[in-house]
């Protein structure tokens, strides 16, 4: 696995040669730092739709929680970042599995499309890439966060419509 991982990084990391893919892939990189970007999000959807927003915090706080989550991961995993391609990006931290932005990314877009925001997945898989585009992160980092991410959300989706006009209620199944 870890030949592949270092050949799909690689593959990936060379379309950043492009200063546009580049450009693009440091920006995404820099929004998603510490899930800033999805907590904004979140506080965003809490602050435009009050019929909702006791649902907007608390996905929001699925988020933060997943993020912090991946953090604490990291520093047991405690995987090095790959050292076969030059980073494009400072990161805010050495070690490398799972990756948090694709740990938040993730969470936020299970969490914030159950609330019916359109249009996240696709921000939350550019977000993925670029970390790859970057070149601080291996393939397995990122589907490993955004595996965390997924089933964080999803373990508290019942939580998280808690009180929503028209969502089940939390005691019996759907």
């Amino acid at each position: 696995m870890d030949d592949m991982d270092h050949r799909i990084l690689t593959a990936l990391h060379a379309c950043g040669a492009d200063p546009r893919v580049a450009s693009a892939a440091r920006g995404l990189s820099l929004a998603g730092e510490h899930g800033a970007l999805w907590l904004a999000a979140g506080l965003a959807g809490a602050a435009v739709d009050g019929a909702r927003r006791g649902a907007w915090l608390r996905g929001t706080a699925l988020v933060a929680v997943a993020h912090l989550g991946s953090m604490a991961v990291k520093r047991v995993v405690r995987r090095a970042r790959p050292a076969h391609v030059r980073p494009r990006v400072r990161t805010a931290g050495r070690h490398s599995f799972p990756s948090s932005h694709a740990t938040s990314a993730t969470a936020a877009a299970v969490a914030f499309g159950a609330l019916g925001a359109s249009g996240l997945a696709p921000l939350a898989v550019a977000v993925c890439l670029s970390r790859l585009v970057v070149g601080v992160h291996y393939p397995t980092d990122v589907a490993a966060g955004a595996a965390l991410g997924a089933l964080t959300a999803r373990a508290g989706a019942r939580w998280m419509r808690e009180g929503v006009p028209g969502a089940p209620h939390p005691g019996r199944r759907p």
